[in-house]
């Protein structure tokens, strides 16, 4: 196709909207913003996003639908506690209500109608904030050409929260009114309460760091698992494996931390082939077993009556 890039077109994400396609022969806009779904190419003339996500993109969307599901399981835990019998419902509930926005999330996504999505490839940091690139020319006027380049990674991800906020609002005040009633009426509903406040924590956290939590989310999976793993053996005082064997809820909680481990550490490498990463799965109980192996050396009763024999 015949390209006229003339008179230049200045800015990091600005381009030309392609007007009419006249056999090789394409007309241009002007410089610009570029319509939703697509991104400049090389030659700085806005292109249509086809392709499709990469696993390490699917991956990503994977981890941000999995934050509201997580902050669900640990609120209901948190306030239902020992006094209701109800929280397995509940935990099940938040898995359907965020599994079913995830569904129509994709289904509402270009293409609609299917469970896949079309994409623009991710090419550095840059591409998550195109607003901080809108140039100045003259350095009075400045050309707004902020647009998703990631599309729809960005977006998306709004999409989802608000689905689930709605699928939470439409389900789970009727289920816990039904089933909570080892709480309290004030206690009742405070697990939905939470979900109001950490989902416009959600939000800004994607408006601000998508891009950052795009490159970073494998690590902070594998730091957080390891950090939380450690405190709850720690405060439920696991030192053998018998300790864990006592209560399933240990066993569940551990094989938790472990399928979030392997997400972590699939994520880490971006290679197209899953079998090469497959190895790196065996590393995913060294911390718990790290953990049991050296917690009897750690007691604190134990140091502090060492440390008064050896005065």
């Amino acid at each position: 196709a015949a390209v006229d890039i003339q008179p230049a077109c200045l800015g990091l994400y600005c381009g030309r909207a392609v007007l009419a396609v006249n056999g090789s022969v394409e007309t241009y806009g002007d410089c610009g913003v570029c319509p939703r779904g697509q991104r400049t190419d090389e030659n700085k003339i806005c292109r249509e996003c086809v392709g499709s996500p990469e696993r390490y993109d699917w991956l990503y969307l994977g981890f941000m639908a999995m934050l509201p599901l997580v902050l669900h399981w640990f609120f209901i835990e948190w306030y239902s506690g020992k006094k209701s019998s109800s929280a397995l419902l509940q935990h099940v509930t938040a898995l359907l209500e965020c599994s079913l926005a995830a569904v129509v999330t994709l289904l509402v996504s270009d293409p609609t109608g299917s469970l896949q999505i079309r994409s623009c490839k991710v090419k550095k940091l840059s591409d998550w904030y195109t607003m901080l690139y809108n140039p100045s020319p003259d350095y009075v006027t400045t050309v707004h050409c902020t647009h998703e380049a990631v599309y729809p990674l960005y977006t998306i991800v709004f999409i989802y929260y608000a689905f689930c906020l709605v699928l939470m609002m439409l389900l789970r005040p009727f289920l816990v009114k039904k089933i909570a009633c080892g709480l309290g009426k004030s206690d009742r509903f405070k697990s939905i309460y939470a979900a109001l406040y950490f989902f416009p924590v959600l939000t800004v956290l994607q408006a601000v760091g998508g891009g950052l939590l795009y490159y970073a989310f494998p690590y902070i999976i594998l730091v957080l698992s390891l950090v939380t793993l450690a405190v709850y053996m720690s405060a439920s005082e696991v030192e053998s494996f018998k300790d864990l064997l006592v209560r399933k809820k240990r066993l569940v909680v551990l094989f938790s931390h472990w399928l979030l481990h392997a997400y972590g550490i699939i994520s880490i490498p971006k290679l197209d082939k899953l079998e090469q990463d497959l190895p790196l799965l065996a590393l995913v109980p060294a911390p718990a077993l790290f953990y049991i192996l050296t917690a009897k050396y750690t007691e604190p009763s134990r140091i502090l009556s060492e440390g008064g024999n050896g005065h």
